[in-house]
């Protein structure tokens, strides 16, 4: 009688984990799918470019009001206007000496004795459109500069209420930004201050940014809601960010600056994007 109560129990131990058994190869499938799912976004937030080692952000899209949400802005920072953005990447720093150095076989900065890793300057608007030719020639992507709509969506951490980029505080601006107090006269290695809400260094001083819009004066009335380019035309192309020579009140994050295309100056520099899809 033991003997064959032990065998129905040996018997029922084995059903059981052959039931068990085929109950992990079923479900496993479907948890590594989901918990990969769930990690995709985390995998997408970001990657570095091999070919210069331009670290690049992922920016989820959105809404926001663009403009002096403040209203201490200038006229053409004005009126205050719902914009959407699509998904983008965006450059984690302003690209460095080194790294235009890698793609273009030169170095036109100014500020040479800061170092390869301080941002590039003295490139125009026009110059950066052959740095990004050959830039995307090399590696088979679809790089650009931002559009003025995606640099100030990214500048205030996903389109938040932020007077500089990182902080809404005139006094802790130095621990965000290089800029008149505390750069020097001169360019800095970037990625030194705090970065924003997206993870972004030196949105806000450093050098001016080029994007890729042309300035209008009174574009901001009649702007589209959706991925706004700019102008069609116009004499100047805009830039954003503010220097380190600029007091806070030029690197706050809706002041809008321009120049001629073909123009070079040691306080312009640039940083690069992406489509997110």
């Amino acid at each position: 009688m033991k003997s064959t109560w032990y065998k129905i129990m040996i018997k029922k131990k084995s059903c059981l984990m052959v039931l068990l058994l085929l109950a992990a190869l079923y479900c496993l499938p479907a948890f590594a799918a989901e918990l990969k799912t769930e990690t995709a976004p985390q995998e997408a937030a970001s990657f570095v470019d091999l070919a210069t080692g331009i670290q690049m952000a992922f920016v989820k899209g959105g809404c926001f009001q663009m403009g002096s949400v403040a209203g201490d802005g200038y006229d053409d920072e004005k009126p205050v206007h719902e914009v959407c953005v699509n998904d983008f990447y965006m450059g984690k720093h302003e690209v460095t000496q080194g790294q235009w150095q890698k793609v273009m076989g030169s170095n036109p900065s100014n500020f040479r004795k800061c170092g390869s890793d301080c941002p590039v300057e003295k490139v125009s608007w026009n110059d950066v459109q052959e740095f990004l030719r050959k830039l995307n020639s090399q590696t088979g992507k679809k790089y650009r500069l931002p559009t003025e709509a995606e640099w100030e969506y990214a500048a205030r951490s996903g389109g938040k209420d932020e007077k500089y980029a990182g902080t809404g505080n005139e006094n802790t601006l130095a621990d965000y930004a290089w800029y008149k107090s505390n750069a020097e006269k001169k360019t800095n290695p970037v990625g030194q201050k705090k970065p924003n809400g997206l993870g972004l260094y030196d949105m806000s001083g450093n050098v001016w940014e080029w994007c890729n819009d042309w300035h209008g004066e009174n574009y901001y009335a009649g702007s589209p809601k959706d991925n706004p380019q700019g102008p069609a035309a116009g004499p100047a192309r805009v830039l954003r960010g503010g220097c380190w020579g600029n007091d806070p009140n030029g690197t706050r994050t809706t002041n809008r600056y321009r120049n001629n295309p073909g123009k070079r100056y040691s306080f312009i520099g640039f940083r690069l994007t992406m489509p997110g899809r």
